[in-house]
C-alpha cells in the first residue's frame, strides 16, 4: 500500500498508521478474548502526581486514578516531598481506580499482579526501628548538593566512578543526597551511628510500606532504581565497597536494600492492606527504564524518548554495559530475572523541552494553552531563518556546556511568534538527534526507529520534525501510558500472563503511527549544521565569577 508523504512545512502533516508501513515481519497473534481477561495493576509515582491504573492483558488502560501531591521548596534550589503524603497518594489512587474496576462489573480476584514504577534518584530515609521517616524525601531535581559535589569531585578516585557505577559525580544521584542527610539532619545522623538508617529510593519506600511497614520489613529495591544510587556497581549489579567507601560510608551502619530483578513473582512480596490485600507486586522499575519497556524496546538498538518537561532518551545497548566516552550515562534499562541477564541502556537527558512551551506561553505570552503551539508553529512554513538554543540553564547532554544561555538567532523584521513557536520545538528535534548520534558512537548499534511518547510528542508537526532532523522514522503509540504499562509489563512477565518476549511485542500496537523522514539528507544535514552553529555562539555568555554556582 503507498504511504502518504507529507514535507515538514506542511501546516497540518498527518502520519502514517503503522500498519501501512510494512516490514514483511508479522506482528505476533495474541489471544485477545484470553488476554481481555487478564489484568494487571501499575503504581506509577512521579515527580508531582501519583497514578494507579489497570491494564488488561492487550495493554489497554481499564480504570485508573491520579492525585497530585505537594511540592516543597523550603530555600532558592531545594526540591522535597512528604514521604508519607506520597503513601498516602498510593494508597488513595488504589483504592479510587479499583472502585471504578469493580463498577465496571470486573471483579478484583481478577488483578493477577501489581507492578510499580517511580520517580528516581529521589530519596527517603527512616528509622528501622520504627519505620519512621527521618527527614522529607530529597526530589531527584533538587541541587542543595552543588558545593558537596564540587568538593567531591576533588577526592581521589572521582574520575574512577563513571566506570564503577555508569554515572558522573552530579547533584542528581541518590548517594549526595544521603550525604547531605548525614552531615545535616541530626535524628539522620544519630540513627547512622547506632546503625538504624535504612536507606531507600522511592520504589523501595513504597514497597516497605505497602507489605505493612516494620512487620514483615521487606526492604528491596529493583537494579534499574539501584543503578541511580551509585552505590552499586553496573557490572556486577551489587553493592561495590569502593563505591560506598568514596562516599565514607560504613555498610555496618547503615541498611541498604537488597537489590533484586525488576520482574519477580515473589522478591517484592505482596500488598497487606485494603481492596487490593493480598495481591502480589510483582513488578518494578524506574520511570525510564519502564517507559523503555513500555515501548517494547527489548532490542539493541532500540530507543525511545519521553517529552516532558524535559527530555530523557534511553537506548538499549544489549546485554553488556557501555561507559560513555561522548557525554551520556551509562544505566540498567531493564532486568527480567530468571536465566536472563540485565539489559543496559545509555541515557541522555535534554533540560528543555515542555518547559519551552511554557516559556513561551507563561513568560511571552505567545500562547493560552501548551496544545496551541503546534496551531502557532503551523501559522509559518518554516522557522524562518530563526534557531532558538534554548539553554535556560546551560545546555545537558551531550553538550555539558554550562555558560550557555537561551539565545535566538536569525532575527529579522520578518520574524513572527510562529517562526519562534517552530523554533522552540526544533530546539529539542535537534537536541534529541545530538543525543542519538552519541548514543551511536558509544555503542556501535545503529538506531532505526525512535519510539516516542509524552506530551509535545502529541504534536503531528513536532514529530514529523523530529522524524526529518533524526532522519529515521518516529513511532508514537496511541496509548501513550508508556511508562505505568512498563510496570505492568514487568509484573504481568513475573505472573506468566505473558511467558515470552515475543508475546510482548503485540501489546499496545492498536493504532500505532509513523512518522516517515520526508526531506532529503542534504537538507537535514544542513539544518543541523546551522544548529551547531547556534550551540557554539551562545557559548560563554557569563563570566567564571558571574555564575551562580556550579553547573551539574
Amino acid at each position: 500500500m503507498a504511504i502518504e508523504r507529507t514535507s515538514a512545512q506542511d501546516t497540518n502533516p498527518q502520519p502514517v498508521p503503522k500498519e501501512q508501513v510494512a516490514d514483511g515481519v508479522e506482528d505476533p497473534q495474541l489471544d485477545e478474548e484470553k488476554l481481555k481477561q487478564f489484568f494487571i495493576g501499575s503504581i506509577d509515582q512521579g515527580t508531582t502526581s501519583t497514578r494507579f491504573i489497570i491494564f488488561d492483558g492487550l495493554g489497554e488502560p481499564v480504570a485508573q486514578h491520579q492525585i497530585e501531591f505537594t511540592q516543597k521548596y523550603p530555600q532558592s534550589g531545594w526540591h522535597e516531598h512528604d514521604p508519607k503524603e506520597i503513601i498516602s497518594s498510593v494508597e488513595q489512587c488504589i483504592e479510587r481506580a479499583t472502585s471504578i474496576f469493580v463498577d465496571l462489573e470486573h471483579n478484583v480476584s481478577d488483578i493477577k499482579a501489581v507492578g510499580i514504577t517511580n520517580q528516581r534518584e529521589t530519596t527517603v530515609v527512616w528509622d528501622t526501628n520504627t519505620g519512621e521517616p527521618l527527614y522529607n524525601a530529597i526530589a531527584w531535581p533538587d541541587t542543595r548538593t552543588k558545593g558537596m559535589v564540587r568538593e567531591l569531585k576533588l577526592r581521589d578516585g572521582a574520575d574512577k566512578l563513571q566506570d564503577l557505577c555508569g554515572l558522573p559525580l552530579s547533584t542528581y544521584p541518590s548517594s549526595v543526597k544521603l550525604l547531605w542527610l548525614l552531615d545535616h539532619v541530626d535524628a539522620v545522623k544519630q540513627a547512622y551511628e547506632d546503625g538504624r538508617l535504612s536507606f531507600g529510593t522511592i520504589d523501595t519506600w513504597i514497597l516497605y510500606n505497602l507489605n505493612g511497614g516494620k512487620k514483615n520489613n521487606v526492604f528491596v529495591t529493583d537494579s534499574t532504581n539501584a543503578s541511580r544510587t551509585m552505590f552499586m556497581n553496573l557490572h556486577t549489579v551489587q553493592y561495590d565497597d569502593k563505591l560506598l567507601g568514596f562516599f565514607g560510608l560504613d555498610r555496618k551502619k547503615i541498611n541498604l536494600p537488597k537489590i533484586v530483578p525488576s520482574s519477580s513473582p515473589d522478591a517484592f512480596g505482596a500488598i497487606q492492606s485494603g481492596d487490593l490485600k493480598g495481591i502480589r507486586i510483582a513488578g518494578c522499575l524506574g520511570d525510564q527504564s519502564s517507559a523503555l519497556v513500555g515501548q517494547q524496546g527489548f532490542t539493541p538498538g532500540a530507543a525511545k524518548n519521553t517529552y516532558g518537561t524535559g527530555c530523557f532518551l534511553l537506548y538499549n545497548v544489549g546485554e553488556k554495559p557501555v561507559i560513555s566516552t561522548h557525554g551520556l550515562l551509562a544505566t540498567i534499562a531493564y532486568d527480567f530475572g530468571g536465566n536472563r541477564k540485565p539489559v543496559y541502556a545509555l541515557e541522555g537527558s535534554i533540560a528543555v523541552a515542555g518547559s519551552g512551551v511554557k516559556f513561551l506561553m507563561k513568560n511571552m505570552g505567545f500562547i493560552t494553552h501548551s496544545h496551541k503551539i503546534s496551531d502557532l508553529a503551523a501559522s509559518v512554513q518554516d522557522n524562518g531563518g530563526c534557531v532558538f538554543v534554548t539553554a535556560f540553564s546551560g545546555l545537558f547532554a551531550p553538550y555539558w556546556i554550562d555558560d550557555a544561555k537561551g539565545t535566538i538567532f536569525g532575527i529579522t523584521q520578518f520574524t513572527e511568534r510562529g517562526h519562534i513557536a517552530r523554533a522552540t520545538l526544533e530546539a529539542t528535534c535537534f537536541q534529541t538527534k545530538a543525543i542519538l548520534d552519541a548514543m551511536e558512537l558509544d555503542s556501535g548499534h545503529k538506531l532505526n526507529m525512535l519510539a516516542v511518547d509524552g506530551g509535545m510528542s502529541n504534536s503531528n508537526l513536532c514529530m514529523q520534525t523530529q522524524a526529518n532532523i533524526i532522519g529515521i522514522p518516529v513511532d508514537r503509540p496511541a496509548m501513550r501510558e508508556t511508562t505505568a504499562l512498563g510496570a505492568a509489563i514487568a509484573a504481568g512477565f513475573a505472573v506468566d500472563v505473558w511467558k515470552e518476549f515475543d508475546e510482548l511485542k503485540g501489546i499496545n500496537q492498536k493504532d500505532r503511527v509513523i512518522f516517515e523522514p520526508n526531506i532529503s539528507k542534504d537538507e537535514s544535514e544542513k539544518m543541523f549544521k546551522k544548529w551547531g552553529r547556534a550551540v557554539e555562539m551562545c557559548r560563554g555568555w557569563l563570566d567564571a565569577d558571574e555564575q551562580n554556582g556550579e553547573f551539574s
